[in-house]
Formats: structure tokens, sequence, C-alpha cells
């Protein structure tokens, strides 16, 4: 039977959620684009992520767009039983694809009134600013964001893609209750930013905890793939794995359209790397 065996974090302190959570980009169409070929079968994934102990979902509005929202909305809502849901706001979407930033304080506004909508709630768990973007002062944009916490539409703020300097400037205007950057085995560049959210007991949410193959692994392929060999595990098991063990505050949110393929990324939360394992990855 897979459970969710990742201890617990305090999402601003008292949201307490498994580290292991659930990101849902993946339950839209190709490309992050438009509904899934079957909404169904999406759904599955999110009852099945919740009946394994997942309780921690991450999603966007840009994400489909709306469509990974709505579809978290029918499936967790009204009462979210068992699930903190975690969303964001701060990008376009447009018919190429592209994901262009905006954190106008108004724009966010709107961005935030179509997720309440969309996920059925009057207060969101985590409501996060999804990129800087460098045509609207950084400052204005987590303003926004505090007013949001300040009037009960969320109830804790994010921060997303930021430096160590961004962090520091959102904590001067809000509480700040997690980081979620780019951060996997072959991807480090972010490390003095997760430094800092462990001073400061931020949670540290890695996007693409798995990277994307060989080329994402920074060198540590054959390592991860051998030590994968002897706990009979995928390489991405280990890649989790090293993320759990990693640091306290890590709080990775794998994402996937297969419930096969959840649960082969919770049984990740059993897998113990020796002191010998970690040194080699790291």
């Amino acid at each position: 039977m897979v459970e969710n065996e990742s201890d617990t974090f305090d999402i601003g302190g008292e949201l307490t959620v498994h580290r292991l959570g659930f990101g849902g980009m993946r339950i839209t169409g190709e490309e992050i684009i438009g509904p899934p070929e079957d909404e169904e079968e999406a759904k599955e994934v999110l009852e099945r992520a919740r009946e394994i102990g997942v309780d921690f979902v991450d999603t966007a509005d840009s994400y489909g767009p709306c469509v990974s929202e709505r579809l978290i909305g029918e499936t967790f809502g009204p009462d979210y039983e068992d699930v903190v849901v975690a969303t964001k706001g701060g990008l376009w979407r447009t018919l190429d694809g592209s994901w262009p930033p905006c954190g106008d304080p108004e724009y966010l506004q709107d961005a935030l009134m179509g997720s309440l909508d969309r996920l059925g709630v009057d207060s969101i768990d985590l409501y996060q600013f999804h990129r800087p973007d460098p045509d609207t002062p950084f400052e204005d944009s987590v303003q926004q964001m505090a007013e949001f916490k300040d009037e009960g539409y969320v109830d804790h703020v994010g921060v997303s893609n930021v430096s160590v300097e961004q962090l520091e400037t959102a904590r001067d205007i809000v509480e700040v209750a997690t980081v979620q950057n780019e951060f996997n085995v072959g991807d480090r560049s972010d490390e003095d930013v997760l430094e800092a959210c462990e001073d400061a007991d931020i949670g540290f949410i890695p996007w693409s905890p798995i990277g994307s193959g060989d080329d994402d692994l920074g060198g540590k392929a054959d390592a991860v793939s051998e030590i994968a060999e002897a706990h009979d595990a995928s390489d991405s098991q280990i890649a989790l794995a090293w993320l759990l063990q990693r640091s306290p505050v890590t709080l990775p949110i794998p994402g996937t359209s297969s419930v096969e393929h959840v649960e082969e990324n919770v049984a990740a939360s059993g897998i113990e790397l020796s002191d010998e394992e970690m040194a080699r990855l790291e």
C-alpha cells in the first residue's frame, strides 16, 4: 500500500502538510493549454493523491489557463477536507503559449478574483506571486499581496522565482510563508535562496523537482541511476528522495497526469538515502 511517508511542515506556522505534495500543472492539455483529454481521469489523479496522503496541492491561474484551478475546485471543493491548496497569480498566457509576467496590482486583483471563483472559496490557503515583473516595481506587487491578506482574501502569502534580495524586500512588506523557485539535483543555482528560507523557517517549494531528464541532472545522471538501481527505484524517485532529505523546509510538488505516476512519486517518500549516497549527489 503506497502512502505518503514524508514528514510534515507548518506553512506560515499553522497549515500542517506532508512535505511531499502535488503540482497541478500537468492535469491540463498539451503544452499546459486547454483541458486534458479526459477530465475525469485528471480528477482521479487528484483523488488518488489525496487517498495516499498528499494534502498539499499547488496550482496557478495560468495553468490552462484556469483549467487546473477549475478541476481542483470541482474535485476537492467546496470543503477541501484534508487538502491545503496553493495557487499563484502574476503570469499572462498568450495564444502562442508564452508566459509573460504581469505584476500590476490591478491585474493581480483580477487574477485573485478568478482564482477565488474557480476554487470556490472565500479565502485562498496560500496565494503566491508567480514571477517578478520588470515593468512593475516589485514592492508594488508584493504590497498588493499584503493587502489581499489584510482584507482576508488569502490566509498566507508566498513569492516565486525570487532572489535573496527580493525575498528580503518582500519580507519587509508582508510575512512570507513560502518561496517557490526552480531547484533539483541538477540545478542548485538558487541554493542561497533555500538557505535563506531555512534561516527564516520559510517553506521552499522546488518547482521542476525532478528536472526533465539527464540534461537537467548537472553531471549527476550516472550517480542518480546507480543509486536508483541500489534501491530498486526510478531516477525520479531518487531525485525526490534527495530533495526531501536535502532540507527540512523543502516541499517538493511533482506533477503528473497519471495515477500510476502519482503513486510512484509518493512512494519516493519512503526511500531513505544513506549519508554516502547524499554525499555522492552533493
